[in-house]
């Protein structure tokens, strides 16, 4: 059952408690794509991270685990630049196709791991989530805000663009691009959180200040504390009422010298105790609903060590986020063992 019914209390006559409880079943769900943004490679994200162990990782925590495998996308030919938008059918394509898988795991009561993939596959996810809990709230780690409008972006790569495609308040912003009219806005600004900004393009600045976005920089997180962020966050989020968590977690958000294989690496970024904290922090509310885990480029590592270490540093922050600790993942057991007197042995 999602987490958004039981908090409806759509589970009550099942002997449901409306409380947020921890879900049994784990679907992942991979989404190889890259037409988001230039650099080739980062559609091989979802098989790397499954190859650094995920799914053995999730297996040794309580849950049931689901791999729904890796979608398949069409690329549209002649699919010229609307605006200065780049793909624009094919990423629209590519998301309303992620929009139905994400919507019908979480309809069937999965609590969802999606990995990219580049971050234009976040209006998808989210969009998909929002289908079936429109009430969720959106935190947003990454590097970037991703929140240009067509007219603002620097790019024109829709990566930089997901969160313009969600907002009501920027819905007289945005123009009609091809591809989209499966879409409409959904999420309010006040249900955002931005965590670990650093570079932040001039319009997506004014975009943050006009609607109010709550958000912390880098420079946040070091005044404050990565506890202190966290709380912050959560208040703002959920002090109203407990609802379903969307969090969509790119790995650049990490300093680069922790995850060198990815596309649009900033200096300055998370520690590693600073990301996994964050993740720790949302499991503990016991509403993460769906993740998404994106922007792991194979082809971008220098070395294979330094693939393997993004893609090891994505387990742990997905692990992270459904409940492993860093005092160990602690597998349910109905008691302590009991130490087994053997009395032919004591005979002798």
């Amino acid at each position: 059952m999602p987490i958004c019914w039981r908090l409806s209390g759509g589970g009550s006559q099942l002997g449901l408690t409306s409380q947020p409880s921890r879900a049994q079943s784990v679907a992942v769900l991979g989404a190889p794509f890259s037409r988001g943004q230039k650099r080739g490679g980062v559609e091989h994200g979802p098989k790397a991270i499954r190859d650094a162990g995920l799914l053995e990782r999730l297996s040794g925590l309580d849950y049931a685990v689901h791999d729904f495998g890796d979608l398949s996308f069409h690329h549209v030919e002649k699919d010229e630049p609307y605006m200065d938008v780049k793909f624009p059918r094919t990423v629209g394509a590519a998301n309303k196709t992620l929009s139905g898988a994400v919507s019908r795991a979480v309809g069937a009561g999965h609590t969802l791991v999606m990995l990219g993939g580049d971050h234009s596959l976040a209006i998808g996810s989210v969009a998909g989530h929002a289908q079936q809990c429109p009430d969720l709230c959106l935190i947003w780690v990454d590097a970037h805000a991703d929140i240009n409008t067509p007219m603002s972006s620097p790019s024109g790569n829709l990566h930089g663009q997901p969160v313009a495609f969600m907002l009501k308040e920027l819905q007289d912003k945005m123009p009609d691009i091809p591809g989209f009219s499966w879409t409409k806005p959904f999420l309010s600004s006040r249900d955002l959180v931005y965590i670990g900004l650093r570079d932040v393009d001039p319009g997506e600045y004014q975009i943050l200040k006009d609607l109010n976005i709550q958000y912390f920089t880098m420079r946040d997180i070091d005044r404050l504390g990565i506890q202190r962020v966290m709380e912050v966050s959560l208040d703002h989020l959920l002090s109203r009422k407990q609802r379903p968590i969307h969090l969509s977690f790119d790995v650049d958000a990490f300093d680069p010298s922790l995850a060198p294989a990815t596309g649009t690496p900033v200096n300055g970024g998370l520690t590693y105790r600073e990301g996994i904290y964050i993740t720790e922090e949302i499991h503990n509310t016991g509403l993460l609903s769906v993740m998404d885990l994106v922007e792991v480029n194979p082809m971008l590592g220098a070395t294979r060590q330094a693939v393997e270490a993004t893609a090891s540093l994505a387990v742990d922050v997905i692990a992270s986020s459904l409940g492993q600790t860093r005092e160990g993942a602690h597998a349910s057991i109905d008691e302590i063992p009991s130490v087994k007197v053997d009395t032919e042995q004591l005979r002798l």
